[in-house]
């Protein structure tokens, strides 16, 4: 039976895109909560140490696990090699404290961070571009792979790798040192379907987050041209179970041909808003149960 670990990421709690969300939330706030909603591991955010002594010290206070931690890549604006060397810090953070996976966006042109530019106006790569990006992440997942942790390429709203056809292009041109984060939020808020991701793609994805949309208000932030964290504001994304998109099909799926790794809740609400205590019991509860009805095995 394929075994899962639910995770979380701090964007419950702490928001690293619009950093006044949750400013003043301490992250023994964020480490507390989420294990008492249940969760084994976390994700990194923006105010976890980068050290592995005092990261170690943090996470075992709470007997929490990293999952693995978000890395901003630059590979249309330097080499390969310069990325690999770039990378190191956070290599060995993620290395010395047990994460086997490494969440890697490519975030040149990216335009999610900016309130002030509506997801429309997001990158498009040229032919040469999408040259480019490939061959460089073929170079960086084999160089991780070497190294014992995996590439997760997370494609994301507003940035290069957006569309299920980006995803498909991005993994066709790839070594199968490249995996892929599935990201059921944000292929769904792109308009693709994470069932024929799945299908395809199996044996590339080596991470999931279970993040849900509410559609209407993703129909709003297209109709009236807004930004991606003016969709975040207005409640765009919330815990699994919470909105309109269907889990259960592509989970079957991905038990069915063996994944095991981590299913980790990433929804970024306003905490004002959005309570994140009880969002976090609400998305463990939900996708314990979307887990379970998938056919997986849920480690404690």
């Amino acid at each position: 039976m394929s075994t899962v670990r639910l995770g979380i990421n701090p964007l419950t709690w702490t928001n690293d895109d619009l950093p006044s969300l949750g400013a003043d939330t301490p992250l023994e706030v964020c480490l507390e909560e989420g294990l008492k909603a249940g969760f084994s591991g976390f994700e990194l955010g923006n105010k976890f140490p980068r050290t592995p002594e005092a990261l170690s010290a943090v996470l075992g206070r709470y007997g929490l696990a990293l999952v693995s931690g978000w890395y901003s890549a630059r590979l249309l604006e330097r080499t390969p090699e310069e990325e690999i060397a770039a990378v190191q810090d956070h290599l060995n953070l993620l290395k010395a404290c047990g994460a086997k996976v490494m969440v890697f966006c490519e975030v040149s042109r990216c335009i999610h961070g900016n309130q002030a530019v509506p997801l429309s106006r997001r990158p498009h790569l040229s032919d040469a571009d999408w040259q480019r990006l490939t061959e460089g992440l073929s170079v960086v997942g084999d160089y991780l792979k070497e190294q014992g942790v995996q590439l997760a390429y997370h494609h994301h709203l507003g940035t290069v790798v957006e569309s299920q056809a980006d995803v498909e292009r991005m993994l066709d041109g790839t070594r199968d040192s490249v995996g892929l984060l599935l990201d059921f939020g944000h292929l769904s808020g792109a308009g693709g379907d994470p069932l024929a991701v799945a299908q395809r793609y199996a044996s590339r994805i080596n991470h999931v987050h279970c993040k849900d949309v509410r559609f209407g208000v993703l129909d709003e932030l297209r109709n009236r041209d807004k930004s991606f964290l003016d969709g975040v504001l207005d409640g765009l994304f919330t815990v699994p179970g919470d909105g309109d998109v269907e889990f259960l099909p592509a989970l079957t799926h991905l038990r069915e041909v063996g994944y095991q790794g981590w299913l980790v809740v990433e929804a970024e609400q306003d905490p004002e808003v959005a309570h994140p205590l009880t969002y976090a019991r609400l998305g463990y509860r939900n996708l314990r149960s979307l887990a379970e009805q998938a056919g997986f095995q849920v480690a404690d």
